[in-house]
């Protein structure tokens, strides 16, 4: 068996006459006619087609058609929580991976959802348990037997880095790294080299071709731009006042994940960035795709070259429990060291949370927030500068989403919330702005605007996780906030495959 296929109700191999342990309350069954019983096969049957198109939206609704018709079926909120699961959507699995596991106790694949739902949430003791359970059913089935293992090597090591980190919080990145200028640069060194006046445009379209070889920037190099970054990031605001450059434009580009070769496709359609080409990059500029190192290396560099031309917004991914999961830690340290990892921690704690460009435009990661009278004024005062844990303002505006109905909903994500079209005009005509503009969803266009035009997603990540086949996008900011909408596809990029460095427990995802 397998946790990694839809499943079919009248299946026998997904059950089990043994009742694994469940925290959630059986559920009677409610009466359903035969007509009814079919409809909710139809609907099934086309969810599961939209699903195998990676539709995940559409194969969403039509689980979501087939549960009305015939709620009593654990497979059908078991393949939705897995519709849920690759759109991202963690909170929406793991409750409906609880409703089939209410339905049926003895139904595994709603324990190996509701697992993977909790291990991307950060939430490894729950996983643990799941994963118990299924193998006190399943003792045979080795996939279970190795998803267990590897939840239980996380949970320790999480459990040793929680014991040693005060101590470990004494010395900063700075201290681990050493002293930088007395680095020796090998002679077989073949790539780009600082020099006394620091970060020249020489030096970073070098660094580019450098990397686009696949080459390492060497480590002296890599610890001064990450040290330098840090300091000038630090100085910034929680929410930068952005001005269009007169005579040119502003490009705000959403997610990039990781994806390098994307990154520099964006650069040959749109320029390089200069004093009348300004960027601002909208978070998640690491994990999933596996040249994150290169992605925000290249980006840092530029800030560095054009402080006032190059703006970043964290998102969601610039913290340690996402990075933990989704690959960037795991490259950073097979790439230079856990010292290195340690200092782009504490740069992303720095990285500023927002930006507010021509007085009207605010661009940040996630979206809005639970509270109706959130000020501009309260999140320039946001401390952010640590994690930024699982509620509150910071943390609602990395991990938010829009949503079409009015009001405010549970995200499906597990964190922060959705916010409707009333919440977005509410809080843009309070706080005198006119537009919103986030990122944080892949999109198939690479962008779409909602909520009357108020809310726009910008989604920088063609065909992101090398499977999804989506087009990314940008946005051409001018001085009179006009906004205009660029396309572009994906393009190869060397034979390293999207999460190569998240291991076997990221990849569960």
């Amino acid at each position: 068996m397998t946790a990694h296929v839809l499943d079919d109700p009248t299946d026998s191999q997904n059950r089990t006459a043994t009742r694994a342990s469940s925290s959630t309350d059986e559920v009677l069954p409610l009466p359903v006619s035969d007509s009814d019983k079919q409809k909710a096969e139809t609907a099934k049957e086309a969810a599961n087609k939209c699903f195998a198109a990676k539709k995940y939206d559409e194969a969403v609704e039509r689980y979501t058609e087939a549960i009305s018709h015939n709620p009593n079926v654990a497979a059908y909120y078991a393949n939705r929580a897995f519709a849920y699961i690759r759109s991202e959507f963690y909170g929406a699995a793991i409750q409906d991976a609880d409703r089939a596991i209410s339905l049926d106790p003895s139904y595994i694949k709603g324990y190996y959802r509701r697992a993977v739902g909790n291990m991307a949430l950060g939430k490894v003791k729950e996983a643990v348990k799941d994963f118990r359970a299924v193998c006190r059913v399943a003792p045979n089935d080795t996939d279970a037997r190795k998803k267990l293992s590897e939840c239980e090597k996380e949970l320790k090591r999480r459990t040793f880095e929680a014991a040693i980190a005060f101590e470990d919080r004494k010395r900063s990145a700075e201290e681990l790294i050493g002293d930088v200028e007395s680095m020796v640069v090998e002679a077989s060194y073949d790539g780009p080299r600082l020099g006394d006046e620091g970060v020249t445009l020489e030096f970073v379209t070098q660094l580019l071709e450098h990397l686009r070889q696949q080459k390492k920037l060497h480590k002296k190099y890599l610890y001064t731009i990450l040290l330098k970054a840090k300091k000038l990031f630090e100085a910034e605001p929680p929410i930068v006042d952005v001005t269009v450059p007169s005579g040119g434009k502003l490009t705000i580009c959403g997610d990039i994940h990781g994806q390098f070769y994307d990154l520099l496709h964006v650069f040959d359609l749109n320029g390089l960035p200069s004093p009348t080409n300004a960027y601002l990059w909208n978070g998640d500029f690491v994990d999933r795709g596996s040249f994150s190192v290169e992605c925000v290396t290249t980006l840092f560099a530029f800030k560095l070259l054009y402080p006032n031309s190059i703006f970043l917004s964290r998102g969601n991914h610039e913290t340690d429990d996402m990075n933990k999961v989704y690959g960037f830690e795991g490259e950073v340290k097979a790439k230079y060291s856990e010292a290195a990892f340690k200092l782009f921690s504490e740069i992303f704690n720095a990285v500023p949370i927002g930006n507010v460009v021509n007085e009207k435009i605010l661009v940040v990661h996630g979206g809005l927030f639970s509270r109706d009278d959130v000020t501009l004024d309260e999140l320039r005062q946001i401390d952010r500068f640590k994690q930024p844990g699982s509620e509150g303002l910071m943390c609602e505006l990395l991990w938010s989403d829009p949503q079409p109905l009015p009001g405010r909903s549970p995200s499906k994500r597990g964190v922060g919330i959705q916010f409707g079209p009333d919440v977005t005009k509410s809080f843009l005509e309070r706080n005198g702005l006119e537009v919103l503009i986030r990122s944080h969803e892949v999109k198939q266009e690479g962008y779409q605007v909602d909520h009357d035009g108020k809310c726009i997603t910008i989604f920088s990540a063609p065909n992101y996780c090398d499977s999804v086949g989506n087009k990314g996008a940008y946005i051409h900011v001018t001085p009179d906030r006009k906004l205009t909408y660029h396309q572009f596809a994906a393009v190869e990029h060397p034979p390293v495959r999207a999460m190569q460095y998240a291991g076997m427990f990221g990849n569960m995802m």
